[in-house]
């Protein structure tokens, strides 16, 4: 064992950034009545000062990533083929170059509202530009900036080294993923897709891990949970609520990795650079002490100021390029489909034999909501909010948050990302967790009601 390590300097140095990385991102605090992290009030913030022109400045960040993805497409210019994260950002496949361009097609269409109304509307290209989007640029703004907190000084090493054994029987997955998943549940789900994607793009995750992580872990925040419990007009039942949305959540958890198409995905490395050996615990080491002299070495990597910034203006710029004209594109395609024509109604209809063999109130009108929210997680919520039965209104209320793969932000997010899932998977992902969570949580409503 390598005592020397242990001076106080060195430990210092992964202890002070962590401590803050955790206070950014997972301590929950009572801001203005309610229950959220530091990065979403510094969030909320920005997105109140600058909310006139949001719309804007989000429409300009889609547009000029197109135009400089067209440009590297044609010309190909040197510098940027020549420098690695310009050309991951800029030279994409031919799919996301076409995503890019409906993006910056729809955010314009959007934006001055012209053309088929059915494009910019509140319900469609509306929803996204005006107020998902928005809240995107805050949130990435300070995700962005301080993830390196998180990241690079040693924090994910000792959570790995701790929890491996905790989260690979369960999960089948690496124990620093533990930190991706408490990011998504006490902050924002897009925060644990962009942790996973860093954590992936580093070779700390094999392809099926980052897949596993991006559509089970992403949960929907504690704060977004009881917007839409109070939605459906069932506030005062939040406890119980999310009660039943954390079991049903654990249940999709332990099943969804073990069947296709997560189990089928490649235990191999987006970079196979050693990263992932680092949960390997050494003979002679306690997981504690083991997870301490390898957080202790992260830190001492991270020597410059200088670097964590650029690190962080990087992550803003990869988020903000990279997931903006994604979510845009596919979001509002999304909600097009949910909102002006009749295919969500017709997919839902196979549940309503399920929902009524289970005795659920209002079968038909609950059937829709299951299938809605795969365009938009807040969706099933607003649909939903008319049924009479409040039995009912809580199952849907707590299928919305449990379903997690929604195309208008994680599903979005994860398309824009290099975590290794398609469309087909995430709709099979989608699916998959609908039916396996609804019996836990109409068995819970049962109880409650």
């Amino acid at each position: 064992m390598d005592n020397s390590i242990y001076t106080y300097s060195r430990i210092l140095k992964f202890l002070l950034p962590s401590l803050v990385g955790i206070g950014f991102f997972m301590i929950p605090i009572s801001y203005n009545g309610e229950i959220t992290i530091p990065i979403a009030i510094l969030s909320g913030w920005v997105g109140g000062k600058l909310s006139s022109i949001l719309p804007e400045i989000m429409t300009f960040i889609i547009v000029i990533t197109f135009l400089g993805t067209l440009i590297v497409k044609i010309f190909k210019p040197a510098r940027i083929n020549t420098s690695p994260f310009f050309n991951s950002l800029l030279n994409v496949p031919l799919v996301w170059f076409i995503a890019r361009g409906l993006g910056a097609l729809f955010a314009i269409l959007t934006l001055f509202q012209v053309g088929p109304e059915w494009i910019w509307s509140e319900a469609t290209g509306g929803l996204l530009l005006n107020s998902l989007l928005p809240i995107l640029f805050s949130v990435f703004l300070f995700a962005g900036l301080f993830l390196p907190l998180l990241l690079n000084f040693g924090l994910l090493e000792l959570f790995g080294a701790l929890l491996t054994k905790v989260m690979r029987p369960l999960f089948k997955l690496p124990g620093r993923s533990s930190i991706d998943c408490v990011a998504s549940w006490l902050g924002d789900g897009t925060i644990g897709v962009l942790l996973t994607s860093k954590q992936y793009e580093e070779g700390y995750y094999t392809k099926k891990e980052a897949a596993i992580i991006g559509t089970t872990f992403s949960v929907v925040s504690i704060t977004f949970s009881l917007v839409v419990i109070s939605q459906v007009g069932l506030g005062d039942l939040f406890v119980p609520f999310y009660i039943t949305v954390t079991i049903a959540g654990f249940v999709a958890a332990v099943i969804c990795p073990r069947i296709p198409p997560l189990s089928r995905k490649p235990d191999t490395y987006y970079i196979d650079n050693g990263n992932a050996s680092v949960e390997d615990i050494p003979e002679g080491y306690t997981p504690f002490r083991w997870g301490l002299q390898q957080a202790v070495e992260k830190a001492s990597t991270n020597t410059s100021v200088k670097d964590f910034f650029q690190q962080g203006g990087k992550n803003i710029l990869d988020m903000w390029m990279g997931v903006a004209p994604i979510v845009m594109a596919l979001g509002t395609l999304a909600l097009i489909v949910a909102e002006f024509t009749p295919v969500f109604k017709v997919i839902g209809m196979p549940f309503i034999p399920l929902l009524e063999l289970m005795q659920v109130p209002e079968a038909k009108a609950a059937a829709e909501t299951l299938i809605v929210g795969f365009a938009d997680m807040f969706l099933p919520s607003v649909i939903g909010a008319g049924i009479e039965s409040e039995m009912t209104r809580f199952i849907v209320a707590c299928a919305s948050v449990t379903q997690l793969i929604y195309m208008s932000e994680v599903g979005g997010l994860l398309l824009g990302s290099k975590i290794p899932v398609s469309i087909k998977d995430l709709i099979l992902i989608f699916l998959q967790r609908t039916l396996i969570t609804l019996p836990v949580i109409v068995l819970a409503a049962h109880i409650i009601f």
